[in-house]
């Protein structure tokens, strides 16, 4: 199990690091440039035109690599890492389509906010019953329509209807996948915070044996491929992931709890996506409430350091890719131990 998991990662890195050599270049001739917004810190306007879609790298990576290495599981009737990655590769497609609407039109503006939001429901919706249907989901044993629901820490379960289930998961999915789109905001920061999450997936793999092992062939690929991928993007970053890229993620994220049977685990171990999200609404909240006057310098919290907000100090990409990764990797510890006792 080891040597494969193993394997998996090293067959993540090599190959997302080796195809940004040939797709960077790719995406300059075709001249596939990301568009700054005005509304951001002016000194974003310098990264104008540094390829986008760069996402594609972890995303052929990871793919290949679970193929190959979890395909004899799936042979065995483990679908587990199968439906992780065809939902990522679903919230990747819907982020390719986003990035290609941005990059036709020439400006910052993609699939209008209606059109992701009911296609991302639908997945997430399809999604949950692919989980609940082949058993991926813990039904109640005393009550038949009812999934129960894991909570860490206290190493308890409670029913939940089927219905009502698949309504707030829903949503939940949506939500998570939105948030680690909008930590895409400077450069590595959304794979750095991510790396922790993937480790700790990998983890529960090898602690809970082998029964998980599709989902941790999945999380292994991964968490290599964004280190290739970060190559790339770390800053100064010579390509961006793009939404191809972010939604990929935010649905692996999400899409990894469910499978594991453990969607509040994200409570704690998404905190850094949740902080951005809840930033978010905050500064749209006190600007309507307060007719103009806004609680952040600028959302998501991540801009709010750059541009030296609270204390003045102007925090530097690297600076906010130390600080995200740092507090996600606590947030992973924390979460590990939340969940260590489960089996």
């Amino acid at each position: 199990m080891t040597l494969t998991l193993i394997l998996a990662f090293l067959t993540g890195l090599a190959l997302s690091a080796a195809i940004g050599a040939w797709l960077v270049p790719f995406l300059r001739r075709i001249k596939a440039g990301q568009s700054i917004k005005d509304i951001g810190p002016s000194w974003h306007k310098s990264k104008e035109g540094t390829p986008t879609m760069g996402g594609l790298m972890f995303i052929i990576a990871v793919t290949v690599a679970v193929l190959a290495f979890g395909w004899n599981l799936t042979r065995q009737g483990e679908w587990g890492h199968v439906f992780v990655l065809v939902f990522s590769l679903i919230f990747g497609a819907i982020g390719f389509l986003d990035d290609f609407e941005k990059l036709r039109h020439k400006q910052n503006l993609g699939l209008t906010a209606r059109q992701k939001f009911l296609l991302q429901l639908a997945v997430a919706v399809a999604f949950i019953y692919l989980l609940r249907n082949f058993g991926l989901l813990h039904v109640s044993s005393s009550r038949p329509h009812c999934i129960d629901v894991y909570i860490p820490f206290w190493n308890r379960s409670f029913p939940v209807n089927d219905v009502v289930y698949v309504v707030c998961a829903a949503f939940v999915v949506v939500g998570t996948v939105n948030a680690v789109n909008i930590t895409d905001g400077v450069d590595g920061l959304a794979a750095g915070s991510c790396l922790p999450v993937f480790l700790f997936y990998t983890a529960l793999c090898f602690l809970w044996g082998r029964r998980y092992m599709g989902l941790g062939v999945f999380s292994s690929a991964l968490t290599g491929a964004l280190l290739g991928f970060l190559a790339w993007n770390f800053n100064p970053a010579k390509v961006f992931m793009g939404d191809t890229g972010s939604l990929f993620l935010g649905g692996a994220v999400v899409a990894m709890a469910f499978a594991y049977d453990m969607p509040l685990v994200l409570v704690v171990l998404g905190i850094v996506f949740l902080w951005e999200t809840l930033s978010d609404i905050i500064q749209v909240g006190c600007f309507k409430l307060t007719h103009g006057k806004r609680f952040f310098k600028m959302a998501p919290f991540h801009h709010h350091l750059e541009m030296g907000g609270w204390t003045g100090k102007k925090w530097k990409e690297k600076e906010l890719f130390a600080l995200f990764t740092g507090v996600s990797a606590l947030a992973a510890v924390v979460s590990f131990l939340g969940v260590y006792g489960r089996f």
